[in-house]
């Protein structure tokens, strides 16, 4: 199907289309709902102009940053999170009522006029309906093939989009370990612009944390790694084959391409890796989130840093205070979390 996109600004005519926050999405972890007691803390028991958020997420965290801090680092290893965070954090140009065309040409489509394509023929019927992953494996090969028509941030900002809009419908629990196991789908793909936040002084990067830590400094450190055995590379592999386009060979039923960016958090040498990095930080302050999902059930999500170990080796880096809130986990299966709790240090460097 031929395709044309809308980008000559003198031959847009102004239209709408609905938007999506940075927060929108179904992501083990988000701290939106704990942001406002993060930053309450944070405020009141730390100075400084420069904040890095160096295991971000969904990027909340940052994004509250940007109200405080003159300088923000946010980073994540993932692909899908970088795509995110250059559509959402920054200053550079883009054309909104360019990008909203756009994005309703590409709401415009029907899956009758498309081939079948690798997204469909892999995830059609399993995560998303198969005339709803046409569109989608649609929409991600002509927006590589239109890249050059372009600015690198209105690409961003239509694959994160595009990330969002199948973070919505797809057919799971909220990550892509598996999928529901059903005779017919529906959804209704649609896409909506993600809003974006204009900050100027914000770094984004995609390293391994122990990495970047001898690449920054900063006077606050946000930290909130993984704990358990639960991978999000693997958790969240589809979003990450469409970021990167680069149509793996997929194995299994959940449908995941060979293992990639795995985190050492999720094994049994976390707790050295975490004496590591808070070894070798460069920081005033340092604020670490922890939940208690080591008393969990599920061995999956049982901790692989205990409470008592991350209290150690914090006091060992500084004087530490220690908050607790009680919190609902977003539990994305089946496991049981009783008496859920988030802990936050807050430790003023000594060494």
């Amino acid at each position: 199907m031929a395709l044309t996109l809308a980008v000559e600004r003198q031959k847009i005519i102004t239209q709408t289309i609905d938007t999506v926050q940075l927060q929108n999405r179904r992501y083990i972890g988000n701290k939106y709902k704990l942001v406002d007691w993060i930053f309450s803390i944070i405020n009141k028991e730390c100075e400084g102009y420069s904040f890095a958020d160096i295991f971000a997420g969904t990027g909340v965290v940052s994004a509250e940053a940007t109200k405080y801090f003159y300088n923000v680092v946010v980073n994540d290893f993932l692909y899908s999170n970088q795509v995110i965070y250059r559509a959402v954090f920054g200053n550079r140009y883009w054309d909104r009522e360019k990008i909203i065309a756009i994005l309703n040409q590409y709401n415009d489509l029907g899956a009758d006029d498309l081939a079948d394509n690798y997204f469909s023929r892999n995830f059609g019927g399993k995560y998303f309906s198969n005339d709803s992953a046409k569109i989608i494996g649609f929409i991600r090969e002509h927006l590589e093939a239109n890249k050059r028509k372009l600015t690198s941030r209105e690409y961003y900002i239509i694959l994160a989009s595009l990330l969002y809009a199948v973070d919505r419908i797809a057919n799971t629990v909220g990550h892509f370990d598996a999928y529901f196991k059903k005779k017919n789908i529906y959804d209704k793909f649609s896409l909506k612009l993600l809003e974006s936040i204009e900050s100027p002084h914000i770094s984004i990067y995609q390293e391994e944390a122990n990495c970047l830590v001898g690449q920054i400094t900063a006077d606050v450190v946000y930290i909130d790694p993984p704990y358990n055995s639960r991978q999000y590379s693997r958790f969240y592999h589809v979003l990450e084959t469409l970021t990167k386009w680069d149509k793996p060979r997929l194995y299994g039923v959940a449908l995941k391409p060979e293992p990639e960016n795995m985190s050492e958090y999720c094994r049994v040498n976390a707790k050295v890796k975490f004496q590591e990095l808070i070894s070798n930080l460069k920081a005033k302050y340092i604020v670490v989130s922890y939940n208690n999902t080591y008393e969990s059930k599920s061995n999956s999500s049982k901790n692989k840093i205990l409470l008592k170990e991350i209290k150690q080796i914090l006091q060992d880096k500084g004087s530490t205070k220690i908050f607790e809130r009680e919190y609902k986990y977003f539990n994305a299966g089946n496991t049981c979390f009783d008496n859920h709790k988030e802990y936050l240090f807050v430790t003023k460097t000594t060494k």
